[in-house]
């Protein structure tokens, strides 16, 4: 099928490549000319693992083309995905300018030119009447539904860091739309993808833009959930961790989302917990849960930067604080509402000095923290994570990177002018820390106290 995705950020690159790898014909179109540039020439301008391999083959077996000519993505494609920017406004709404802007764009050439039917996808994840809204614009232009173009709603579902294998197994496929031809095409584009018999899922287009708000909500309000247990726990002498497979074997409940820690971040479950709320208050509805879900999740953020000022006595001016993780998750470079920035800014804002380490995120974070001074104090940025505790007063680990889990804790002591650890992610295991010499704080869980340190007991 001939595709073309309209926006090449985190959703659309990863669409229009995997699409690409399904064999169908895919144009890609940015107004950045120089990320169109680098993907032309099959440069990365993001990291997600598995999409460089897609990225590659496809440009050279001839599938995958960028451009910044929107009109070649139009007059070639039969079916236009909008994988644009919907960033919160101040308000915590959905800023649908780009999306309603490219509409209108689109709109303009169908009626200038005899290119035939086109199906509108809004790939973005959009607030409920967004589709309603693209028709509008179209049909303003002098379109007509049904005949000239269809609109549907297509919610992605992709979680960063597996997000290749998400697209190309989806759980669920799931279209909006009341138009049996643009269902139609809609199936027939995804079929391939669904072969082990994962459903499609054709409702409604509000139903379907629902559905994504719906679930990302859900998804936050559960690991504020499983955090609010954690601080619970820490106040009564219960471990989260023990608590978390008590409940988690309730087929009702699930394994999935009930690890506790300093929060969630990302560019999906923030801003789309505060667009859903927004809707709800738009239409006369207070969603006190997922109000309280924003309010749990930003105490959350500061609480390992609280506990390291309380261990120092509420002076931590002029200490030197190693960070382990920068990126809001693993594999991934993205630091969008990351609470390591959170825990970073209250350490150097009571002018301590922060020398941190991510296997993929330090140019993004520098991007937004810059490098030297910040605040009252400054950030620093390691070649590794060992270089990061040379004669730091503490670590202070953020991300759970499978590389933070098995370190050689021996050379951490000899580095760490203390053997002292804040963790936000609950990586190891609380006796073995203490029996290890560490001062170990953890999310939920009951403090050990250590005993000697390798150091001074000669033991590895």
């Amino acid at each position: 099928m001939k595709i073309g995705v309209i926006g090449t950020g985190y959703v659309g690159l990863v669409s229009g490549t995997c699409f690409a790898e399904m064999g169908n014909d895919v144009i890609c179109v940015d107004i950045d000319e120089r990320k169109v540039e680098k993907l032309s020439r099959g440069e990365l301008t993001l990291f997600e693992p598995g999409i460089e391999r897609f990225l590659e083959r496809n440009l050279r077996e001839d599938r995958l083309h960028f451009t910044t000519d929107l009109a070649e993505a139009v007059e070639a494609a039969t079916i236009l995905f909008l994988a644009l920017p919907t960033p919160p406004g101040e308000d915590g709404s959905a800023d649908l300018s780009y999306v309603l802007g490219v509409a209108g764009d689109i709109a303009d050439l169908l009626k200038q030119n005899d290119w035939g039917y086109r199906v509108i996808v809004d790939k973005s994840t959009v607030p409920v009447g967004t589709a309603e809204r693209v028709t509008e614009i179209m049909e303003q232009h002098g379109l007509t539904v049904g005949k000239d173009f269809d609109v549907v709603s297509n919610p992605e579902f992709l979680r960063e860091g597996v997000a290749v294998d998400d697209f190309m197994k989806p759980e669920r496929v799931v279209i909006g739309t009341d138009s049996k031809k643009a269902a139609e095409l809609m199936t027939q584009l995804y079929e391939p993808f669904v072969r082990s018999g994962n459903p499609i899922i054709v409702m409604d287009e509000k139903s379907a833009e629902m559905t994504k708000y719906a679930a990302n909500s859900l998804l936050a309000t559960k690991i504020t959930f499983m955090n609010e247990i954690a601080n619970v726990c820490e106040r009564v002498g219960a471990d989260v961790d023990k608590v978390r497979h008590g409940i988690g074997t309730d087929s009702r409940i699930g394994t999935k989302f009930l690890y506790a820690g300093i929060g969630f971040g990302g560019s999906c479950f923030p801003k789309d917990v505060q667009a859903l709320a927004k809707t709800s208050t738009e239409n006369n509805y207070t969603f006190e849960i997922l109000e309280s879900v924003l309010r749990v999740n930003a105490r959350q953020h500061g609480l390992m930067g609280q506990r390291v000022l309380d261990h120092f006595g509420g002076d931590i001016q002029g200490k030197r604080f190693a960070v382990w993780g920068l990126a809001f998750k693993p594999n991934t470079d993205d630091v969008r509402e990351a609470p390591s920035h959170v825990v970073i800014r209250a350490l150097t804002d009571q002018g301590a000095e922060v020398v941190a380490f991510d296997p993929e995120a330090i140019e993004t974070t520098r991007d937004v923290l810059g490098e030297g001074e910040l605040g009252n104090g400054s950030i620093s940025y390691a070649a590794d994570s060992y270089s990061a505790l040379v004669r730091a007063d503490a670590l202070v680990i953020c991300t759970e990177w499978p590389e933070f889990r098995r370190p050689d804790f021996e050379r951490m002591q000899r580095l760490l002018n203390e053997p002292l650890i804040f963790d936000g992610r609950n990586l190891y295991d609380t006796e073995r820390m203490a029996e290890a010499g560490f001062e170990y704080h953890s999310i939920g869980r009951p403090f050990v106290a250590p005993a000697m340190s390798i150091s001074e007991n000669g033991q590895a």
